[in-house]
């Protein structure tokens, strides 16, 4: 059932995983998914260094140190700025994060957006507003 005709198809499969293809099709959906939100992630990491380094003020711009902040007395502030988003509790900051990742997962499991935006595109690669770079 593994042909070798998919990314990383080497035809090893001990455990069987892939031998219904329906259920290898959807394992190739999430994975581009997951694979997405790494992408998401990394970029995330990285970014407040590399500001940091080019003068923006940050409290703690290493991405594996700066949670701690929010256990502080005056709390986190993104981006230095404490106008912008004052964290002080970290079940609000959860909170906040179920709810906008639950949205963002629930808009693309049902094809679209409040106001239409994103209606009728391919939920994996929806091109559009999503591709301007037209790749």
């Amino acid at each position: 059932y593994l042909t070798g005709e998919f990314p990383g198809d080497y035809g090893w499969d001990t455990a069987g995983l892939s031998a219904d293809p329906q259920t290898f099709s959807r394992y190739r959906e999430i994975e581009v998914i997951h694979a997405r939100w790494a992408m998401l992630g990394a970029l995330g990491c990285v970014t407040p260094e590399l500001l940091a380094k080019n003068g923006v003020p940050f409290g703690e711009a290493v991405w594996f140190k700066a949670g701690a902040q929010i256990f502080q007395d005056g709390g986190l502030n993104y981006l230095g700025n404490e106008n912008l988003v004052h964290a002080q509790s970290i079940l609000a900051t959860l909170a906040v994060q179920v709810l906008l990742m639950g949205a963002a997962e629930s808009y693309r499991a049902n094809g679209g957006a409040p106001g239409g935006f994103g209606e009728d595109l391919d939920s994996l690669y929806p091109g559009g507003a999503f591709d301007p770079l037209g790749l």
